[in-house]
């Protein structure tokens, strides 16, 4: 399969998916789902029944101090669901990987990865659980307001120090050095206000041969990332299409939008969060509303109100990925290398250019591959 561009005399159509493909974006789904699964039966488990026992025993170990018991069931919970999820994860994101022939990653590259996101995961973790409970105890009977809008001082914070501080811990970011390239991105970018000195290159070459790219950061940390398997892979006007997706991103302000929207969601699921703490914690057999061994009652709360409002999000997300579509197209006048550019992406990232729309509407934040392709028809 080639993936060299097609020229203007081809019709430039992108096949149906192959048995492989859909294969492989079967397994990838139902690993997920069962993931998802696990989580949730472990929450339930603890919520509905073993909390309240394990913790006379907890207790017993290690104390009375409720901040103790907080982070001792943190821990619990976290190891617990983390151990269980873990063949899923490996199965997922590094098997199915390597049998599809898109990893580059050795098993010991995964392992390390793995490693890294515990012990910058779980220290972030505890300081955010630590956090809302603080406002659980000392805050007013509205603590779910103030924990509101510290989550969305938290959002800012990690939206500024994500591409700066921990992505590099993961991939290798470089700054675009391409003299004649960066020339063509200047002009796409002039009159949107994205600072394209903060262009880089994404080294996902050392694991994977998908191609991708991304608009990251907050005030001076925003950056478009250029995947180094897209930029090796992709003509200068097939990156232009890309680019151009990406400062659409920009020009449309998807990002705030999305910051409001998530923080929005966050009290409402908080305020829910305290009606039902308030209500059942003690017929649960937890002492009271705010205790700590109440945590896997207020986490399965959170989760079972986030998964409804799923398919809300991922509509809205596809949503503003035509947006960008139409600025890309709107912008390059270029609808040839447009097709061309995504009909690559479909190809090297093994997409399913025809997936169940069920399975669109439940689960894909992005719009299929054959419906981005069309739009180059309509849009001129």
């Amino acid at each position: 399969m080639t993936t060299e561009s097609i020229s203007p005399t081809d019709p430039l159509t992108l096949e149906p998916a192959s048995p492989e493909v859909k294969r492989y974006q079967r397994l990838k789904l139902w690993s997920g789902l069962a993931s998802m699964g696990v989580t949730l039966a472990v929450l339930a488990f603890f919520a509905l029944w073993a909390a309240p026992k394990v913790d006379s025993r907890l207790t017993g170990w290690i104390g009375e101090s409720r901040w103790l018991r907080l982070i001792a069931w943190g821990f619990l919970l976290a190891a617990t669901m983390e151990m269980l999820t873990l063949p899923f994860a490996f199965w997922s994101g590094f098997v199915l990987e390597k049998r599809y022939e898109l990893s580059t990653q050795t098993l010991g590259g995964w392992v390390w990865k793995q490693v890294k996101s515990w012990l910058i995961g779980g220290p972030l973790g505890l300081v955010l659980l630590l956090g809302l409970y603080a406002l659980i105890w000392y805050g007013s009977t509205y603590w779910w307001v103030w924990a509101a809008l510290g989550w969305l001082a938290v959002t800012v914070i990690l939206g500024q120090l994500l591409p700066v501080v921990v992505l590099p811990l993961f991939y290798k970011v470089t700054r675009l050095d391409d003299a004649p390239l960066l020339e063509r991105l200047h002009r796409l970018a002039d009159g949107t206000g994205l600072n394209v000195e903060g262009i880089y290159r994404l080294h996902l070459s050392e694991e994977t041969r998908k191609a991708n790219a991304a608009l990251t950061g907050l005030g001076r940390t925003r950056r478009v990332l250029l995947g180094d398997t897209l930029l090796d892979s992709f003509t200068p006007e097939e990156i232009e299409v890309v680019f151009a997706h990406e400062v659409g991103h920009h020009v449309h302000r998807h990002l705030p939008k999305m910051i409001a929207g998530n923080v929005v969601l966050a009290g409402a699921g908080l305020w829910l969060v305290n009606v039902i703490l308030q209500r059942a914690a003690e017929p649960l057999g937890y002492a009271s509303f705010d205790d700590p061994t109440a945590l896997s009652l207020v986490l399965l709360v959170l989760m079972l109100f986030g998964l409804p409002f799923g398919p809300l999000l991922n509509a809205v997300s596809r949503f503003f990925e035509v947006q960008c579509d139409r600025y890309a197209l709107l912008r390059t006048h270029n609808p040839l290398a447009y097709r061309s550019a995504f009909t690559k992406l479909a190809r090297l990232n093994k997409a399913d250019p025809d997936p169940h729309p069920l399975v669109v509407w439940l689960y894909h934040d992005h719009p299929p591959i054959r419906q981005r392709l069309a739009l180059a028809e309509v849009v001129r």
